[in-house]
């Protein structure tokens, strides 16, 4: 606890303030710990000037005024921005800095990430997460965190104030390959109960019922007895509100991609991966693009010749 409240005196940058990120950013201001937020949508900041952080124009400002910083991006091209950009946070990190990237991102871009920062005499850590926006919400976001193993502990007193699981992975890059294998699967789930839900639905069987048989049946997964993509089956998810929120179809179309170019790389066979990268993508291509991922129920209820 003492170590805790010494350290909460020691300012954090956050960069990226969107579904995740937000919730995310909130939580280590709710443990004392003074935020330095940036956002490329200055709207996105206002919140957090209300809660009494500092909110500056670029990331450079950012690393300028914190020596730890937690960034939370969409996507490859945007990490590499904010890191190495005209105004991102190598123009003025500070010597002896702990980065944190908690982007999903391509492995191979925080490896390079991770070198660049070091030419800095700065630290890089990746640290992706699972759990969603709720997760974000109640601090039970899982970590999973790839890079000096030796720098684990100093990350680690951050990560908790936001997630309930730190999980060490090993060298950087490490933690965007458990992510990007975890968000394959939970794309698979995700169909494959989108699938089973629909043809019970059309077979008569009412979609609650149909919901509480699954769950205590051997075809439970998170997708049907957490996140339910059957509007009226759940409350509190994004198929009770219209599929907004959580997490975008775009963003795991944006994940399947990454997992598309790993199993090249590594001559990794992935069918049905690669089946729920097309499946994720034309959802994209006929308007579900900032609808929740879940949504794919409601594609397959309209897409009769799929």
């Amino acid at each position: 606890v003492c170590s805790r409240a010494m350290a909460s005196k020691t300012p954090v940058g956050f960069i990226g303030l969107g579904n995740m990120g937000n919730p995310m950013a909130k939580n280590l201001v709710k443990h004392g710990y003074p935020v330095i937020a940036y956002d490329v949508f200055p709207e996105a900041c206002k919140e957090f000037q209300d809660l009494g952080a500092q909110v500056t124009d670029s990331p450079a400002d950012v690393a300028e005024r914190a020596d730890r910083i937690i960034t939370m991006l969409p996507s490859s091209p945007n990490a590499i921005e904010v890191y190495t950009g005209a105004n991102g946070i190598l123009k003025k990190v500070k010597k002896g800095s702990l980065l944190i990237d908690s982007s999903t991102i391509d492995p191979s871009v925080s490896k390079e990430l991770a070198k660049a920062v070091e030419k800095m005499g700065a630290v890089f850590m990746d640290a992706p997460v699972s759990g969603g926006v709720g997760a974000a919400r109640a601090g039970n976001l899982t970590f999973m965190v790839g890079g000096v193993e030796q720098e684990f502990d100093a990350a680690k007193e951050l990560l908790t104030c936001m997630g309930s699981n730190v999980v060490y992975c090993g060298e950087v890059g490490t933690g965007q390959a458990a992510k990007i294998c975890n968000n394959m699967l939970l794309a698979i789930s995700m169909i494959g109960t989108a699938e089973a839900m629909n043809l019970g639905i059309r077979l008569g069987l009412d979609p609650k019922l149909l919901a509480k048989i699954l769950n205590m049946s051997s075809g439970r997964c998170w997708s049907s007895d957490t996140y339910n993509p059957v509007p009226g089956v759940m409350e509190g998810v994004p198929s009770a509100n219209n599929y907004q929120g959580g997490f975008g179809t775009t963003l795991m179309a944006k994940d399947l991609g990454l997992a598309q170019i790993s199993a090249t790389n590594t001559k990794t066979p992935v069918p049905l991966g690669s089946q729920a990268h097309q499946i994720y993508r034309m959802m994209c291509a006929k308007g579900y693009a900032l609808k929740d991922f879940s949504a794919v129920f409601q594609f397959l209820r309209e897409e009769e010749n799929l």
